[in-house]
């Protein structure tokens, strides 16, 4: 069974928040689960992130493979990097992980010059 971290969307319409969830790889986005590892809220002004951060450093040294939305999250907080160093065995004792990211850039359409 192949585990991916990844996020589960919940909450209203047009109110998302995301949860971070364990999950094999063939359920759907909103199947089950294994265990929810945090969570993700988007709509919030800077977004808030909230981590269970020995969970997911544990699923992470089983081989569990993170999306590619779920990893630029980690990467965002500081967890990656964390993690990281914990593997190589260096103190990581001091690093703060973040708990809200910066605001996505909107994407504008380009003008069409005439």
């Amino acid at each position: 069974m192949a585990v991916t971290i990844r996020l589960r969307r919940t909450g209203s319409r047009n109110r998302p928040y995301y949860r971070l969830v364990a999950t094999d790889s063939r359920m759907p986005r909103d199947g089950r689960f294994i265990e929810i590892l945090g969570y993700y809220h988007p709509i919030e002004k800077p977004g808030r992130v909230v981590l269970e951060e020995e969970k997911i450093c544990r699923w992470l040294e089983n081989g569990a493979e993170t999306s590619d939305t779920v990893n630029s999250l980690l990467k965002e907080t500081g967890l990656l990097d964390k993690w990281a160093r914990r593997k190589k065995g260096e103190d990581v004792s001091a690093i703060e992980l973040k708990t809200t990211i910066r605001e996505r850039t909107k994407k504008r359409k380009a003008k069409e010059s005439k």
